[in-house]
């Protein structure tokens, strides 16, 4: 079994359009994996932790992948992945998914971006400005190069400067600006992407929301008002939703791979207000692993773990 670290996965150089491109594939292909919903525990007297389980099996590779939340960690999130070949049953390798985490949760993201805002946006808001969200910006630089872009980042300790100083000279079509309030950032703008990962109640009032608007909550919370006036919603899974206090009441619903296909329309007017829910799916991640894995050949470090081969062995 093969041993690949955060570090290995970084020296791969793994570009955003190759990212952007992985993710793609995937939604395209989604109903051809075997993806139950994910499994999450979360201990009544820890607030703000989380442990969530996700098996798949997609094509060549399948495996388990464990993401776990501990607020008073550095950082809080934290995810690892086994990976296993879908022929044999072998374990091939044990690999380190923080950064897959936030590279194919930003390549999903900016794919739900292109997809449903309005053909003409031109004003991002974004907060939560940790790594998903410079996962994220790395990748929409790299896919949108034709247009002028207003970037609203939410103030947080010195989060936004960072950000900004991250990205001033990645692109010379994007402007940075600073907003004390998610309500100031949320009007306005064309797309609304929060990648905060604790919210205790809804970031802003329905009022600040503005027609034509996509808004994209990478870890859901905060925007359960949305639910109830938004025109679309739209999930990467449909198991992983159905259980939302308001589903019920969502005006129309779809799960984006549908749109992809065709199956159901997607944006069909400037007024319509849309929401995005892509809870992250081990799919993206079991594919991502395999890409690595396959880049890697014998490079990774291996260790020993087998079975024994004796039939009886107690």
């Amino acid at each position: 079994m093969k041993i690949i670290t955060h570090d290995d996965i970084m020296n791969l150089g793994i570009t955003p359009e190759e990212a952007y491109a992985w993710s793609e594939y995937v939604i395209e292909h989604k109903d051809e994996a075997m993806l139950p919903a994910k499994i999450s525990i979360k201990p009544q007297d820890m607030e703000g932790v989380f442990c969530n389980v996700m098996p798949c099996y997609f094509g060549d590779f399948g495996g388990v992948k464990m993401v776990t939340r501990y607020p008073d960690r550095a950082p809080s999130l934290d995810s690892q992945l086994m990976l296993l070949d879908t022929s044999t049953g072998k374990t091939l390798a044990l690999v380190d998914a923080n950064y897959i985490t936030a590279l194919r949760t930003g390549a999903v993201c900016v794919h739900s971006l292109l997809k449903f805002a309005v053909k003409d946006f031109s004003v991002i808001g974004m907060m939560g400005l940790g790594n998903v969200a410079r996962a994220t910006m790395m990748i929409l630089a790299a896919k949108v190069k034709d247009r002028p872009l207003t970037v609203k980042l939410l103030k947080y300790q010195n989060e936004h400067e960072l950000f900004a100083k991250r990205f001033e000279t990645v692109s010379d079509n994007i402007t940075f600006e600073y907003c004390d309030t998610p309500e100031e950032l949320v009007a306005g703008s064309d797309v609304v992407i929060s990648a905060v990962t604790y919210a205790g109640q809804n970031i802003c009032e329905d009022k600040y929301f503005k027609p034509g608007v996509v808004v994209i909550p990478v870890h859901t919370l905060g925007f359960t008002n949305c639910d109830l006036f938004f025109d679309k919603v739209y999930a990467d899974d449909y198991g992983h939703v159905k259980h939302f206090r308001y589903f019920d009441k969502f005006k129309k619903f779809a799960e984006v791979s549908d749109v992809v296909k065709g199956k159901i329309p997607g944006r069909e007017s400037d007024e319509e207000r849309i929401l995005v829910y892509n809870i992250g799916i081990a799919l993206h991640d079991i594919y991502y692993a395999g890409q690595i894995f396959r880049k890697f050949g014998d490079k990774a470090k291996e260790i020993r773990f087998e079975a024994p081969k004796d039939r009886f062995w107690i």
